[in-house]
């Protein structure tokens, strides 16, 4: 019977059989494990009743740490005081499960004993409470707009009526089916040693998890980051939402303010609003996205607004309090009042709890681990890699890191990531997607601007599906190699990749031009926009 640890004891894991042979008082066994209590038992029933059991305690686990607010692989207070009763000397230790952490830990595992520590759950942010469920919702939520727009396209549906909590069953599901997925790669794994619990040094090569102390002349930190709360006047008074709260809620908010105009902030505004909200977005900034070309930010304004949601930019707030089971946001000389409000201001990085001055691993004003090029941090020995060394902050940047890490680790390969190129999108409707340089920034660089650009709305397909918003922009050198691009519209998140494998391979736009695009189809507009880029115009 196989068997996982959990903090310092053994359990094994039982399943539905188990929990009902334990509500029934047939076998005090597994009801004991239920109450806590730690068993050196063999189940009887193999690895029939196994996964159910284990995942049911995780959950708990989970929901027990979200009530004391402590983030992932940081350890408690409460635990730092603990009896060590083991110890352990391995080749490579893992802090924290996510999407780099875990493919890190498999690599290393082929080359000698690893041990991967998290204290919450396999996958991270992005499966559990980042990019796999806030996709799911969204797409409910395009679900619904597509149904009140269903007279357009000449069928009658009647009024829409949102569930969310059916929603969020929905997305609970596939999480789960997800992240089962990770748990059994772990278990697959030979050399692998998975400690559920939190996570510090206690020595320069020493971490402490669960009870016992593991040593390693290799440790890679994967952490990754958290919501961050704004210092704010009153904030600890009002009951917040954050982007993981967020996705938990089974009644659409009346009124929604979403503080924070970019990746998150937009998502989650659209979304709610899509759902029945009345939402109100406050920002700082003069636009929404300012991270993406202003052009990408009009077109999201321009449909946030004819949407009905209520921005408001380049406004700071100033404080904000609960009234009469409300709750007030002080904003640009007027109080915004609302049912709900949501924090979407940045990520804290999870590195306070961990221990890093032991080591002496350097971290920046925010916290964040500064890390070289190749994931070096200012100790010998110990690398960082994902959210917890900051920007670029997505999960296939973090996956990258874990490739090129163990590439450099493993095979001796001299890369940095100096140049690599990184996509990212953002899921509001339409999508925003792109990577390399804008086009002021190849002026900046090259003294020219070499673009072209096609919109949407002269694109057959987009019209055919009722999608016309937005526009294919592709950024070139001087001699015409392709060195960025910005797409928004529909299924901007899948065409980039065209622009994104050219720009690798260092192909000239020409390339895409003349490659044949099957019609109608949405990605003619990336070759009409590769067809209109003329001769370079000196600045």
């Amino acid at each position: 019977m196989a068997t996982r640890r959990i903090g310092s004891v053994h359990h094994v894991l039982l399943g539905d059989l188990a929990v009902r042979q334990a509500r029934s008082g047939f076998d005090p066994l597994p009801a004991d494990l239920l109450r806590g209590r730690s068993l050196g038992v063999v189940c009887e029933q193999h690895r029939e009743c196994a996964d159910t059991l284990g995942r049911r305690l995780r959950r708990r686990d989970r929901r027990d740490r979200r009530r004391r607010g402590h983030p992932r692989s940081a350890a408690p207070s409460s635990q730092r005081d603990r009896i060590v009763t083991e110890s352990a000397d391995v080749d490579t230790i893992v802090i924290g499960g996510g999407m780099a952490g875990l493919p890190f830990a498999l690599r290393a595992a082929r080359r000698g004993s690893t041990v991967l520590i998290e204290g919450d759950l396999l996958g991270g942010t992005c499966l559990n409470r980042g990019c796999i469920p806030t996709k799911t919702m969204i797409h409910s939520a395009k679900v619904a707009h597509v149904a009140r727009r269903a007279g357009e396209f000449g069928i009658d549906v009647g009024s829409v009526s949102v569930d969310l909590g059916r929603i969020v069953d929905r997305k609970d599901a596939i999480v789960e089916a997800v992240r089962n997925g990770s748990y059994r790669a772990a278990e697959r794994a030979t050399n692998l040693t998975l400690v559920e619990n939190w996570a510090r040094f206690v020595g320069p090569h020493a971490v402490e998890a669960g009870g016992a102390v593991y040593r390693a002349a290799r440790i890679v930190i994967n952490t990754g980051a958290r919501p961050t709360v704004p210092d704010l006047p009153g904030i600890g008074e009002v009951p917040i939402l954050d982007s993981t709260s967020a996705l938990d809620l089974r009644e659409v908010p009346e009124h929604l303010i979403v503080m924070g105009g970019g990746y998150v902030g937009c998502e989650f505004a659209q979304m709610y609003r899509r759902f029945g909200s009345q939402v109100t977005v406050v920002h700082r900034r003069s636009c929404l996205l300012p991270a993406e070309d202003p052009e990408a930010s009009e077109v999201i304004e321009r449909v946030f607004a004819r949407e009905g949601i209520e921005l408001l930019l380049g406004e700071e707030p100033t404080a904000v309090r609960a009234a009469n089971g409300r709750i007030d946001l002080s904003v640009g000389g007027r109080d915004v009042e609302a049912s709900h409000l949501l924090l979407a201001v940045g990520r804290t990085p999870n590195t306070s709890r961990l221990g890093l001055e032991i080591p002496g691993v350097a971290v920046d004003e925010r916290g964040f681990i500064v890390a070289s090029e190749r994931f070096e941090t200012s100790a010998a020995g110990i690398h960082a890699i994902g959210d917890v060394i900051g920007p670029p902050l997505f999960t296939h940047s973090a996956r990258d890191d874990a490739a090129l890490l163990a590439r450099h680790l493993f095979k001796g390969e001299d890369i940095t990531t100096s140049t690599r190129l990184v996509p990212h999108a953002v899921f509001t409707d339409p999508e925003v997607a792109t990577f390399g340089m804008t086009a002021g920034e190849a002026e900046t660089r090259y003294g020219e601007s070499v673009v072209g650009v096609e919109n949407f709305r002269g694109v057959a397909r987009a019209k055919a599906i009722g999608e016309t918003d937005g526009f294919v922009k592709i950024v070139t050198r001087p001699d015409r190699v392709i060195v960025g691009a910005t797409i928004v519209g529909p299924d901007a998140g899948n065409l980039i990749h065209e622009l994104v494998v050219a720009a690798y391979a260092e192909l000239t736009v020409d390339r895409v031009r003349n490659a044949i695009h099957i019609h109608p189809t949405l990605a003619e507009a990336v070759n009409a926009a590769a067809g209109g880029v003329h001769r370079p115009t000196t600045a």
